[in-house]
């Protein structure tokens, strides 16, 4: 007996077919896992240097108060905001001077805080005040202005505000935009010019029915605010839809 045991023993496979199967079955596991690991983290990758931004240039159309606005999506900073429907607001960054959305041929300028000029940034809200900031600037902002004026940068006038005014170390710069109307424009000056950032300077413009407009760039961007103002207007008039279709206005406003 103890001889056949150990006969049959010589014989017997070193590794059995129920050992192996485990093993290929583990091996499969292991590259299903490492492949799943893969491809999670090229898709984590590419949504990490996404950083919130989206390529996707599909139109969402956003309803606020009374106006209809058509997007592109990539033009939204926002992910929770790229859906169609009605919102209390809604916030774009777009490349300077082109007014293009976010792609990944322009990926360095939407993610380098060292070059703020090219870009604008804009918040679309509901308008609460029946004059925009040109419209203010006779009734409020002349009377907090003081009695210094410097020549600004393509034609503007800065204006420094009183002491007293809540402004801080804010200053205005003034003009005249080519239909006569005034132009004002709030900011806070960069003590050096590297220092400036994308929301140095900030205006608010009323288009469409009842929509305001509050734009921010750099103060490097000032020698430009005529082609700002221009292309800003520009762009949301032709965005909004009226009759169900893009409006081929310029949207001035009020």
């Amino acid at each position: 007996m103890t001889a056949a045991a150990t006969g049959n023993d010589e014989h017997a496979p070193l590794i059995s077919h129920r050992l192996l199967t485990r093993l290929t079955i583990g091996v499969a596991v292991l590259a299903g896992l490492t492949v799943a690991i893969s491809v999670a983290g090229r898709v984590l990758g590419e949504r990490i240097a996404l950083a919130g931004h989206t390529e996707n240039a599909e139109p969402v159309d956003v309803v606020i108060g009374q106006d209809q606005i058509r997007l592109p999506a990539n033009t939204i900073r926002f992910e929770e905001q790229r859906q169609t429907g009605r919102t209390e607001r809604v916030d774009l960054y777009l490349t300077w001077p082109e007014m293009r959305g976010y792609s990944n041929a322009d990926r360095g300028r939407f993610n380098d805080a060292n070059r703020p000029e090219g870009l604008v940034f804009l918040n679309l809200s509901q308008s609460t005040m029946s004059k925009d900031m040109s419209g203010r600037m006779g009734p409020i902002y002349s009377h907090l202005f003081g009695d210094t004026f410097e020549p600004g940068p393509a034609g503007l006038v800065l204006r420094r505000l009183k002491e007293n005014s809540g402004y801080g170390d804010e200053v205005f710069f003034t003009g005249r935009l080519p239909d006569g109307s005034d132009y004002a424009v709030r900011c806070m000056m960069p003590a050096d010019e590297a220092q400036s950032t994308s929301a140095d300077c900030q205006r608010d413009i009323h288009i469409g029915q009842d929509l305001s407009v509050l734009y921010r760039f750099s103060s490097r961007l000032l020698p430009q605010w005529q082609a700002m103002e221009a292309r800003i207007r520009d762009y949301l008039g032709r965005s909004l839809i009226r009759n169900g279709r893009p409006s081929s206005t310029t949207g001035l406003g009020r």
